[in-house]
């Protein structure tokens, strides 16, 4: 049955994630170790970035983890983790001003962060229930030709199925370019405020490029998911041609 042939796709794609994750782990292991000159914490960065910026209506979390950074624009909180809030490494330092950057793309209105804002509960459903749906609408006898021409329920839900698994695929398409642009502001900012110096810079660069291809890597295993989606819901289609 091609439901159980297509799992090279997901097995390709999760081989890409697994690899990209244990990339980003060395990296930060690796300069995790190296304390800047500043002497300064991921939180206090992170203030610093924001107060410096004018931006006083976003607070600085704390949460349990490794990597776990995240800027909530709902309850305006930059939420950096164990490993990052009170670490002055140079890797620590470029992820928390990385989390500022999504406040600046926030506080700015960059579109691409709007979109994808936008698109978190169609994704959501998407990726729960796309492929679920494209499964059941193929139990269901999708492609089967009824005498007055009508369309099958099945083949109906196989079609919305493919189209709300879409709408994971985009969020994380549209996820490339905003973190791309959080870390160039993230840069951007360590440099032009001299919290890191010229040796510094490029640490915290690996750091934040070996991040960014988790998201790639996300991106690539997404689109891998959707091509499944639609070997499987072509089974129906040619039904229709029979």
């Amino acid at each position: 049955m091609i439901y159980y042939s297509t799992y090279i796709l997901v097995l390709i794609g999760a081989v890409i994630c697994m690899a990209a994750s244990a990339h980003v782990q060395s990296v930060y292991k690796r300069y995790a170790g190296v304390m800047s000159s500043a002497g300064l914490t991921g939180a206090e960065v992170a203030y610093r970035l924001l107060q410096t910026n004018g931006i006083t209506d976003v607070s600085i979390g704390h949460v349990r983890g490794s990597l776990t950074d995240h800027y909530d624009p709902a309850k305006k909180v930059v939420n950096l983790s164990d490993t990052t809030y009170g670490s002055r490494s140079v890797a620590a330092i470029g992820v928390a001003a990385h989390e500022c950057g999504h406040v600046m793309q926030h506080h700015s209105g960059y579109i691409p962060l709007s979109i994808r804002t936008a698109l978190v509960p169609a994704a959501n459903i998407g990726s729960n229930l796309g492929l679920p749906m494209v499964i059941f609408g193929l139990f269901l006898g999708a492609g089967v030709r009824y005498a007055d021409g009508g369309t099958s329920i099945g083949t109906i839900l196989v079609e919305i199925g493919v189209v709300l698994f879409f709408f994971g695929v985009l969020f994380q398409l549209v996820t490339l370019p905003v973190e791309f642009d959080a870390s160039h502001r993230a840069m951007k900012m360590l440099k032009q405020y001299q919290i890191l110096d010229e040796k510094e810079l490029p640490y915290s660069r690996k750091v934040l490029s070996a991040a960014a291809m988790t998201y790639v890597a996300a991106a690539a295993s997404s689109i891998l998911q959707f091509l499944r989606v639609l070997l499987i819901a072509g089974v129906g289609r040619r039904r229709d041609d029979d």
